[in-house]
């Protein structure tokens, strides 16, 4: 067989031998050979450098020996080949380079205008990068900004203030800005998502590592008053099936509940909350708990009545209450506790009518900052990044930080407990070390047990003076800087000093999980004063944490199984304008895409492709095109007190942790709008609220009634937003158990119609659905009616399963396919 080569070209060099030999050759310096002459007339190359004329000989070990003076124009002439040499050396290796300065450096810092700007360039490289550039560009450069008049001439900060006339910045605004796609919302300026591929190593870093989310754009207000009038003004608003009520007013544990218009319930959600109370001061605190609840009642009692008048006695301690929520409802949540307010002051009025008592609301934007920090990792990144003050003296604080170091997951804590601490400056360590899990053998060491205690859970964060301090740090970067640069030692961390700032912050337990399901996810809330976003923003994420923006959230909730406001609270105003909002954007796009690339709804029978359309899932009337203020005529001319007692059907969202419990005791009721109405008004009853209208008639109440249900496929297939959820007959349902045991093929076999389901056979639609990765199936959250899920229920039931059967299509396709239903609160 010949040789496609021939054997002479074997020996050749490939191009990248040749490209690392010319480079070799440019970096070698040029030796001056020693000439001698020997006896036979011959010249012998001895090798090495000619040394100069000096015979004297040096050594290193001492002083002695040394020549007294030098010559410094002989010794010039007998190195000036040594210094040529050096000189093309270090010419022949920059121009033999074939790497640019921006080329070398990772691709996270690399820009796009690197090549030719170098103040994009790190600072340490840019004096090398002007060297590379060509001369013309490097003139371009030089010119400055033109000049202009003294009246015309607006500062960095006037123009940024400027940029923020229709929309707020966060303090981090610029670093994210950066690095991710920006995008207006809710009146400020978020990041939605990194410009780097980052959906999955974002998945990964919020279940094995750390992830960061700036949160700062979380409304924040603030209530002060008594305590009994506090609570009744959020017993009024809130969800009556929270427990955790009492609990959390100690101050040592956060509560997440719904909020509602006043006495509203369970109409007019408005979005979830978390309440905070403030602990009360260590001196103040007691112990009521010790002993059973009438022997401290009693005691109390005595202790009044004998020493304390009957009119002071009434007076209930002053307290504080902060209300985080989303930024788009804060005007609705500002209102709701206004309203609440005047109606416990005003039955507080009626009871005692000799006593004045006043409720305060704050706006607190901007007052505070938030970082979420999510993934098994957050603890030790914290404990990293901040340390903690000398003195603080409290001797749960002091078995707690320590603690920290071997928490593995934030899940072995109690929910949303609060820890109150003040840290030094971050800066002052930087760059920080994560801290290192000890090792007990082969085994992790067991971190202390740490409980909710108001003691642990104080902090100087509740005043607004100290607040006010602390709005500006004291030392700048830059002075920063210029202490380290001082330090005999590189690196060596700087000490605080007395005139260091001391930042009080709260670290609060957070956890995104589902009641039923393995697959939560824990982390920590960073709560800290306003002013302090950039300071400790690099110290957080110099380890490796990675930074999410708004569709990282939301896949952090999809992931764990839970509702995300807005897009998964259907029944509420924001979720209305938010689907809106989306539905215009997506239908423009699809009126730009020509007909023969976008997809047919109509062929495809889609009824609603731009919104869920739950008057169809709930059977109400749809009116298109008609004003809304007329009354349709469907029987004749009707009499005006007829036009009045026409039943409403007002849609409303029932969710909750007592969800399940209830729907249990209205399945065996045979009336289930009567047992409804029942659990509604003994909710309501609770929280000191008046049963509902007669006018609400228990059938109508039951037929506007939506419930969160997950899906789980049985096969395959991922359900979108927007998916369309259809009922199936028993007939089909035994087909589909009956097929479960088989292949995939055989299971989705007859789940592609020829035609869409009717819009009849409709129970609901998919408000978020996509891929798992924690599951590694498809997964969807939606929301079905109440009336629909007791009947999925009583089928289950009959044909032998666990968990009711539906079919899920996509509002672009024609497949249907099968899916478990199941509560999202159960």
């Amino acid at each position: 067989m010949a040789l496609k080569r021939k054997v002479d070209d074997a020996e050749e060099m490939t191009s990248r031998e040749r490209k690392k030999l010319k480079v070799a050759g440019a970096r070698t310096i040029a030796v001056q050979l020693s000439i001698s002459t020997s006896g036979s007339g011959t010249v012998q190359s001895s090798g090495n450098a000619l040394s100069g004329p000096s015979s004297t000989t040096v050594r290193f070990d001492s002083m002695q020996g040394l020549p007294a003076s030098i010559d410094v124009e002989r010794f010039t002439e007998a190195r000036a080949y040594e210094i040529d040499a050096m000189q093309k050396a270090i010419k022949t290796a920059g121009e033999s380079v074939t790497h640019r300065v921006w080329q070398t450096l990772p691709r996270h810092l690399r820009r796009r205008a690197a090549s030719h700007d170098v103040r994009r360039v790190p600072l340490r490289l840019r004096d090398k990068a002007r060297a590379e550039m060509v001369p013309v560009t490097r003139r371009i450069l030089k010119r400055g900004r033109s000049k202009q008049g003294k009246t015309k001439q607006v500062s960095r900060t006037e123009s940024l203030l400027k940029r923020q006339r229709d929309k707020t910045w966060l303090e981090t605004h610029i670093w994210h800005a950066k690095r991710m796609k920006m995008e207006n919302m809710w009146g400020y300026r978020l990041a939605v998502t990194p410009t780097e591929k980052s959906f999955r190593p974002s998945y990964r870093a919020s279940m094995h590592g750390s992830i960061l989310h700036d949160s700062s754009y979380h409304s924040l207000i603030e209530l002060k008053g008594p305590e009994k009038i506090l609570r009744n003004v959020l017993d009024f608003c809130c969800d009556p099936q929270c427990t955790g009520m009492k609990r959390s007013m100690s101050g040592a544990r956060v509560l997440e509940t719904d909020l509602y218009k006043p006495g509203s319930y369970p109409f007019d959600l408005i979005a979830p909350v978390t309440i905070m109370w403030r602990p009360l001061p260590v001196t103040n605190t007691l112990e009521p708990t010790i002993a059973s609840p009438a022997q401290g009642s009693s005691k109390r009692k005595r202790k009044r009545k004998n020493n304390v008048p009957a009119n002071t006695a009434q007076q209930s301690p002053t307290r504080t209450v902060w209300v985080r929520s989303h930024p788009a409802v804060f005007e609705d949540i500002f209102a709701a506790f206004q309203g609440s307010a005047s109606l416990a002051l005003e039955a507080k009025k009626q009871q005692h009518k000799d006593e004045y008592a006043e409720v305060e609301i704050a706006d607190l934007r901007g007052s505070v900052n938030a970082f979420e920090i999510m993934g098994p990792k957050a603890s030790q990144v914290i404990k990293g990044a901040l340390s903690s003050v000398v003195d603080d003296d409290r001797q749960e604080f002091k078995k707690f930080w320590p603690s920290l170091t071997d928490l593995q997951t934030t899940a072995s804590l109690p929910r949303g407990i609060v820890i109150g601490m003040k840290v030094v400056d971050p800066r002052l360590k930087f760059p920080p070390k994560n801290a290192k899990p000890r090792m007990d053998g082969q085994h992790p060491a067991i971190p202390a047990m740490t409980f909710p205690a108001a003691v642990l859970a104080q902090s100087e964060i509740w005043d607004k003076e100290k607040r006010s301090v602390l709005k500006k740090p004291t030392y700048k970067k830059k002075d920063l800087d210029t202490r380290r640069s001082k330090n005999l030692v590189p690196g060596t961390p700087l000490n605080p000093v007395r005139q260091d700032d001391r930042i009080p912050l709260l670290l609060i337990q957070r956890s995104l999980e589902s009641p039923s399901s393995t697959h939560g996810i824990h982390g920590w809330t960073l709560v800290f004063p306003a002013g302090w976003g950039m300071p400790f923003l690099p110290s957080l994420i110099h380890t490796g944490t990675r930074v999410g923006g708004q569709r990282e959230r939301g896949a952090q909730a999809f992931e764990a199984g839970t509702a995300y406001f807005p897009r998964d609270f259907p029944c509420t105003e924001f979720y209305d304008k938010y689907w809106d909002e989306l539905a215009v954007k997506e239908k423009a796009k699809w009126n730009r895409t020509p007909p023969a690339k976008r997809t047919n709804y109509e062929k495809l029978g889609t009824r609603s492709p731009w919104r869920a359309d739950w008057e169809v899932v709930l059977g109400l009337p749809v009116v298109s095109g008609v004003d809304e203020n007329l009354v349709p005529t469907q029987r004749g001319p009707q009499d005006a007190m007829e036009v009045d007692r026409a039943p409403v059907v007002r849609p409303w969202l029932f969710r909750g942790p007592e969800v399940p419990a209830i729907l249990a005791k209205v399945r065996q009721v045979f009336d289930h709008g009567a047992g409804l109405l029942a659990e509604i008004n003994r909710l309501r009853t609770k929280r000191g609220m008046d049963v509902l209208c007669t006018s609400f008639r228990p059938e109508d109440l039951l037929k506007g009634a939506l419930v969160m249900v997950r899906l789980n496929m049985v096969s395959r297939g991922a359900p979108n937003d927007l998916a369309i959820i259809y009922h199936i007959d028993d007939v089909e349902v035994k087909k589909i158990i009956k097929e479960k045991g088989k292949t995939e093929e055989g299971a989705d076999a007859n789940q592609s119609p020829e035609v869409a389901p009717p819009h009849t056979s409709i129970i609901g639609y998919i408000t978020t659905g996509n891929m798992s990765l924690s599951r590694g199936e498809g997964f969807a959250i939606g929301a079905v009616p109440v009336s629909v899920l007791l009947e999925l229920q009583w089928q289950a039931q009959r044909n032998g399963d666990s968990r009711p059967l539906v079919k899920i299509r996509d509002r672009a396709g024609m497949v249907c396919r099968a899916a478990y239903l199941e509560l999202l609160d159960s």
